[in-house]
C-alpha cells in the first residue's frame, strides 16, 4: 500500500499496490502492521456498508465523541463519491479545516480518517456503495454531527440540492 499524507494532519489517502498478471491483479487493502508503522490507528472493530441509490446523495458530517471517537478507513466499492473530512481536534494545526478526495471503484483509493474528524460524502453517480472499516464500535450515545453546509467550513460540494436525510440536515453549526 502507498500512504500519501493529505493537507489535514494525520489523514491519508491510501492507494493499493496492484500486482498484475494475465488473470487480473491482487492488492492488499488492509495491514495492521503497515498502519502501525505509519502512526495510524491499527485497530479494527467494525465494518459497515452504505449503498446509495441516487447521484447527489449526501451523508454526513458524522463523528463520535470520546471515549468512543473512531478512526475510519473508507473505500468506494461501486460507483463514485466525493469524500469529505473535517478536522475537529482543537489542538490540531489543521483544526476546522476540511479536505476532500474522490473515491471510485476504478481508482480503488481509500482515505484514512483519524479519530476527532467529522466525515461525510456525496455520491457522484447513481448506485454508489461505500465500505467503511472502523476502529471503534458504534455507540449511539456518542454519535454527533455538524451541518454539511456550515459556513464555518465553506465546503465546496460538487452537486447542488443534495438528497439528504432530515437528521443530517438538522445537525447544528459548529460551536466556535
Amino acid at each position: 500500500m502507498i500512504f500519501i499524507e493529505t493537507k489535514l494532519a494525520g489523514a491519508f489517502i491510501i492507494k493499493p499496490e496492484l500486482h498484475q498478471d494475465e488473470r487480473g491483479f491482487f492488492a492488499r487493502t488492509w495491514c495492521q502492521r503497515e498502519f502501525r508503522q505509519h502512526g495510524l490507528n491499527p485497530n479494527l472493530a467494525q465494518c459497515n456498508l452504505s449503498f446509495n441509490e441516487k447521484k447527489g446523495t449526501l451523508r454526513g458530517m458524522h463523528f463520535q465523541i470520546a471515549p468512543y471517537a473512531e478512526a475510519k478507513l473508507v473505500r468506494c466499492t461501486m460507483g463514485a463519491i466525493y469524500d469529505v473530512l473535517i478536522d475537529l481536534r482543537p489542538d490540531s494545526p489543521t483544526f476546522k479545516q476540511w479536505g476532500a478526495v474522490e473515491l471510485t471503484s476504478q481508482n480503488r483509493d481509500m482515505v484514512y480518517i483519524p479519530d476527532g474528524f467529522a466525515h461525510g460524502f456525496q455520491t457522484l453517480v447513481d448506485q454508489s456503495e461505500v465500505f467503511y472499516q472502523m476502529a471503534e464500535f458504534y455507540q449511539p450515545a456518542s454519535a454527533r454531527g455538524v451541518r454539511w453546509n456550515d459556513h464555518a467550513f465553506q465546503i465546496q460540494w460538487p452537486i447542488n440540492n443534495p438528497v439528504i436525510s432530515f437528521k443530517d440536515q438538522s445537525y447544528p453549526d459548529i460551536e466556535v
